[in-house]
């Protein structure tokens, strides 16, 4: 009986002995769930940048093509054979310089014949005339018949529309002769020679010699929306500036807008532009596309994000704006045009303002934020 009551005894302090053990282990358990309910989320990194205030251009872009100044095909305007060429293609020339020369002894064999025509009929009517003054007196007085001085008269009026024939022929056989030597009309560029020594060319019939383009100054073409028209035209009289760039590696060149079309393309839906480069460098090329940007007016107390702070979310368009605190918090916002890596907010945000770049997908309103260090606090980059 006593050992019976021993183990009875024992077993009852086992059971209260691992009771007890239930229960203390059940207090850190609980413990630990209660802490864990009350850790706070960590901060989530993320890069900022400022919202700046300031004036910026009103500027249209738009794809455009580089076109001469002036072009010109230069053909001979008499018939002969080519003896010279006295250029290279792709040479610059300038103007009235001499590019070719077409065999020049026919005309000037034919302006020797016209000038020698003309010396004989002014002989001829200087005799008509001076016969005339002769008979004038002795037909006042009857020794000869008023036909007969009549008929002397109208002779030497012939002589004088002669002389005059032949002096517009010779000045034609001298053009005729001028023209044997092709020059350039224009200051330019040559282009490929299409007729070669020794060909026979024809006035007007063979073509032209050469293609010279004036790309000092010279020509964008581009095509804008029809509805930047009427702003176009209300600052169009304080002469707007364009500008190009002709690769990616290059300056922009600045040149003038100097022609506004008269009709709206209706297939298009646009309206032609013209601006005017001096070009002095030669960057632009007749043919090369470029992108043009046409400078209207300048846009005074913008305020500016880079383009990265903004979010567009079904429920709109929206930044994050980090407040003093360093908490994260949804501000709606408009955006407005595009100003290089920016974006303009014309509506919801203040100049000066701190604003997400990057790490906006971790966030959520309240959220504790870490700025990472950045090299340029306006732009966000690290």
């Amino acid at each position: 009986m006593n050992d019976v009551s021993k183990r009875r005894g024992a077993s009852r302090r086992t059971v209260r002995v691992r009771a007890s053990g239930w229960v203390l282990a059940a207090v850190p358990l609980g413990l630990a769930c209660s802490n864990r309910r009350q850790v706070t989320p960590p901060a989530v990194p993320v890069t900022v940048a400022r919202a700046e205030q300031r004036t910026v251009p009103f500027e249209i872009t738009a794809p455009g093509t580089v076109e001469p100044m002036r072009a010109v095909a230069v053909s001979a305007q008499v018939s002969g054979i080519v003896t010279s060429v006295r250029f290279r293609e792709g040479d610059d020339v300038r103007e009235g310089e001499v590019l070719g020369q077409i065999d020049p002894r026919p005309y000037r064999n034919a302006l020797q014949q016209a000038e020698a025509t003309l010396a004989r009929d002014l002989i001829q009517l200087a005799n008509a005339r001076r016969q005339v003054e002769r008979y004038q007196g002795l037909a006042q007085s009857e020794y000869i018949t008023t036909e007969q001085f009549e008929a002397l008269q109208t002779s030497a009026q012939a002589l004088e529309a002669t002389v005059q024939s032949d002096s517009a022929a010779v000045d034609n056989a001298r053009l005729n002769l001028e023209y044997t030597t092709i020059r350039s009309p224009i200051s330019g560029r040559t282009g490929s020679l299409l007729i070669k020594e020794g060909n026979v060319v024809r006035a007007q019939g063979s073509g032209p010699l050469v293609a010279v383009n004036q790309t000092q100054p010279i020509l964008v073409r581009f095509a804008v929306p029809a509805p930047f028209l009427p702003v176009i035209r209300q600052h169009q009289g304080g002469g707007l500036v364009a500008r190009v760039r002709p690769t990616n590696d290059t300056a922009s060149l600045s040149g003038t807008l100097i022609f506004v079309d008269n009709a709206v393309d209706t297939t298009t839906g646009t309206i032609m532009l013209k601006a005017r480069f001096a070009n002095p460098g030669g960057q632009l090329w007749p043919g090369q596309f470029v992108t043009a940007t046409l400078v209207v007016y300048e846009e005074r107390d913008v305020v500016l994000v880079p383009v990265p702070a903004v979010v567009e979310a079904e429920g709109g368009t929206y930044v994050y704006v980090v407040s003093t605190d360093n908490q994260a918090e949804t501000r709606p916002v408009v955006v407005g045009r595009s100003v290089g890596d920016d974006v303009v907010v014309t509506q919801g945000l203040a100049a000066g303002e701190t604003i997400v770049t990057d790490g906006q997908l971790r966030l959520f309103p309240g959220a504790r934020v870490q700025i990472r260090n950045v090299t340029d606090p306006r732009r966000g980059r690290s």
